[in-house]
């Protein structure tokens, strides 16, 4: 096994606006919030979430902090921090062990959208991927119709590396998928040019 697992979350992570932190049970309305919504999950593998499934998905994530083995992963609440406000939430799932490789992933509600959050939170978690988890390879796998991820993906300076067309059969239709991703070594080069 390689030697750099585990990678805990010891967060929070903080930032200049929110925090970065485990899902709570307190969290399940706030976070039906928007799983509920046809809109949020146009693009997501799954459909709009009741109440139930959305307090039994917070519970889980509430209870995973280690990236151990390929597919672990942890899902993370996004919160403002002048007021505590649950803006969305981030994926990072442990892709392969062997290569040192993660996908990182994001919703969040759209009455925040446009203001910079998921970049920022996103940028922050990369940080400890790449800093301190020392990961060789981070990876965003969406649907390209998703044109806000798309731009988010650029914004964080994710290179497009695939698009597969139609390889995916999600809620009765088949979709495409694009591949983004960033190097640890991209990663030190845009911090060194900051």
């Amino acid at each position: 096994m390689n030697s750099m697992v585990p990678l805990d979350f010891n967060g929070p992570l903080t930032t200049e606006r929110l925090t970065v932190r485990l899902m709570t049970p307190a969290d399940t309305d706030a976070v039906h919030s928007y799983q509920s919504r046809e809109d949020v999950c146009e693009y997501l593998l799954y459909a709009p979430r009741d109440r139930d499934a959305v307090a039994g998905k917070v519970v889980e994530a509430s209870t995973l902090t280690r990236l151990e083995n390929d597919g672990d992963f942890v899902q993370l609440l996004v919160e403002r921090l002048a007021d505590h406000t649950v803006l969305g939430e981030l994926y990072f799932s442990l892709v392969s062990v062997e290569h040192e490789c993660a996908e990182i992933g994001w919703v969040f509600h759209p009455d925040h959208h446009g203001k910079g959050y998921a970049r920022e939170a996103a940028n922050a978690l990369l940080a400890i991927a790449f800093d301190e988890w020392k990961l060789h390879r981070v990876v965003a796998e969406l649907t390209p119709q998703n044109t806000a991820s798309v731009a988010l993906c650029h914004r964080l300076n994710m290179r497009e590396e695939a698009y597969f067309v139609q390889n995916m059969f999600i809620k009765g239709r088949w979709e495409d998928t694009g591949v983004y991703a960033l190097l640890r070594t991209e990663w030190e080069a845009l911090r060194t040019a900051d």
